[in-house]
């Protein structure tokens, strides 16, 4: 199980998260593009932090809402979000070959990620940009309960896809994220979110906010890199992992 965490999204002078101190302890890097958080600078140095850890990189797009940091919906035609995919992964991709590096996957920030697992339309367009940017370049979106429908269809597509769960938040009992706006929503405490990236990684599933259980089969844990606690969150949730397979 590898872990993914959204970084790269400070902004000029302003620093937000704790990227250098996070980096060593994931496998894959969520960079932002410039739309919801980070400029060029940002972008270049937070690659090159990447590539010393070895980390995988991916495009973190995203609605163009600076102000919001992309976390509004923003109506678009499927040939502007398809325009807003290959824009921004096509700058970072610039960045990563400057580097000597390519994008690994694509990853839908805030909104646009929301969006695109409630209509089917916006999800289609968002598919469509990632498999035409590069053959073979992954989508990572969220698992839900009705991941076999979203995996045939990126496979009409000529999409690989990569499952993501997250340890730091709550789900609803249709095996969707807790709406931020609710008290709850996002986990603080290290040992709730190592206990749900556990049940994950072991039992291939968590309980919901309500104690349902949810089969989730992910392919990568996400620990939001923003967060008070991530730091210690994901420090333990690598150690536990590690501890797990080596007791497997």
């Amino acid at each position: 199980m590898k872990l993914n965490c959204d970084l790269g999204e400070s902004f000029g002078a302003w620093t937000m998260g704790q990227d250098e101190a996070v980096m060593p302890w994931i496998d894959m890097a969520n960079i932002a593009c410039g739309f919801h958080a980070s400029d060029p600078s940002i972008m270049a140095s937070t690659v090159n932090l990447a590539l010393q850890h070895d980390v995988e990189i991916g495009a973190h797009p995203s609605y163009q809402d600076l102000v919001g940091f992309g976390r509004r919906s923003i109506a678009h035609s499927p040939a502007e979000i398809r325009g807003l995919i290959w824009y921004q992964t096509g700058a970072l991709d610039g960045i990563c070959r400057a580097h000597g590096a390519t994008v690994s996957y694509v990853k839908p920030h805030g909104a646009l990620n929301n969006d695109m697992m409630k209509d089917g339309t916006v999800l289609q367009a968002v598919m469509e940009a990632v498999a035409s940017f590069r053959e073979g370049l992954p989508l990572m979106l969220p698992v839900t309960l009705q991941a076999d429908d979203h995996r045939d269809l990126a496979r009409r597509v000529g999409l690989p896809v990569i499952f993501e769960a997250f340890a730091d938040r709550a789900y609803d009992d249709e095996g969707h994220l807790v709406s931020r706006r609710e008290a709850g929503s996002v986990h603080d405490d290290p040992e709730v979110i190592v206990r749900q990236a556990m049940s994950l990684v072991s039992k291939g599933g968590l309980y919901s906010h309500t104690g349902r259980w949810l089969p989730l089969a992910a392919d990568s844990l996400c620990v939001h890199g923003d967060g008070a606690s991530a730091l210690e969150a994901t420090r333990a949730i690598r150690r536990a992992i590690s501890g797990h397979q080596a007791s497997a």
